[in-house]
């Protein structure tokens, strides 16, 4: 009874995705293909490593064993690619940067544009992604992340604070501090209860016209007057028709942080990507915690 590393990698992907087209997704197959593979695997056992369900695939106890065996494999075959990858020094070959789409949007743009004029030889993949790739196995080699709390695992350097504002379009913000206790209509992130505080203090009555799941949809509505937003600054200057309501104060935001795996660090495309963004951001911290 034998089953192929990549037959033991099929079946860790379906067990994390739970379909076949999930599956073939994290490993760049086709869904056939990773059918194949699995029935390869089930006639190698001799049993079922599934139950075929509506739902999708559910993974029998003989499947959950064969996936602790493939994460322990894989987290080996990720640290040794690492560690290799942490002692190069050419100046050449991919190079992945994860950032929030924001940040790329604003500011990072002409960053990686300088990078890719000094290196012209380092093939640069940009994830736009606000959330957590794993660094561990190698979805990034570089992380740009909007965090209190960054991966213990990971190390790097907090680049910036921030603070953010309250904005509108100028004629509610100009009608918000002339009659605070009028009522102010506000456009909420919808992962939260109610506006800020700091800003129900001063405005007791705000009405919430709606709620929205990203800051983009968010900024859209404000843009149509929809009401204010809380949003960080370094946004804001992206977004000149919407003034800040200089009336209510600035609020702590999440640092910036830049991070890597450990195993990383003596990598020379690693480091010239910090010689880039480090020095931009330690000379711009204005554009993270002032207003324009």
């Amino acid at each position: 009874m034998k089953i192929s590393w990549d037959d033991m990698q099929t079946v860790l992907a379906l067990v994390r995705g739970g379909s076949l087209a999930a599956a073939g997704a994290e490993l760049g197959l086709t869904y056939t293909t990773v059918a194949r593979r699995i029935r390869r695997a089930e006639d190698a056992l001799g049993r079922p490593l599934f139950e075929r369900r509506p739902e999708g695939y559910h993974a029998t106890e003989e499947a959950l064993e064969i996936v602790e065996a493939a994460r322990r494999m894989e987290a080996e075959e990720q640290a040794a690619l690492r560690r290799l990858s942490g002692k190069a020094q050419e100046l050449s070959g991919p190079l992945s940067l994860t950032a929030p789409p924001l940040l790329i949007q604003t500011l990072l743009a002409p960053l990686l544009a300088e990078f890719t004029a000094r290196h012209p030889q380092v093939a640069l993949t940009v994830r736009a992604s606000n959330g957590v790739l794993d660094l561990a196995r190698r979805e990034a080699d570089l992380a740009l992340r909007i965090s209190r709390t960054p991966q213990e695992s990971l190390v790097g350097r907090k680049l910036v604070e921030q603070v953010s504002g309250f904005f509108a379009l100028p004629e509610i913000a100009k009608a918000a501090a002339e009659a605070p206790k009028a009522p102010l209509d506000w456009v909420l992130y919808s992962g939260h209860e109610a506006p800020p505080v700091a800003a129900r203090k001063v405005h007791p009555d705000i009405r919430v016209r709606a709620r929205l799941d990203d800051m983009p949809s968010m900024i859209a509505a404000a843009q149509a007057g929809m009401g204010a937003l809380r949003m960080p600054v370094f946004l804001s200057r992206a977004y000149p028709e919407l003034v800040p309501l200089r009336h209510l104060a600035l609020q702590p935001y999440a640092p910036i942080w830049l991070l890597s795996h450990r195993d990383l660090q003596g990598s020379a495309k690693v480091t010239a990507m910090k010689d880039v963004l480090e020095p931009w951001f330690r000379s711009n911290t204005s554009v993270f915690t002032c207003l324009s």
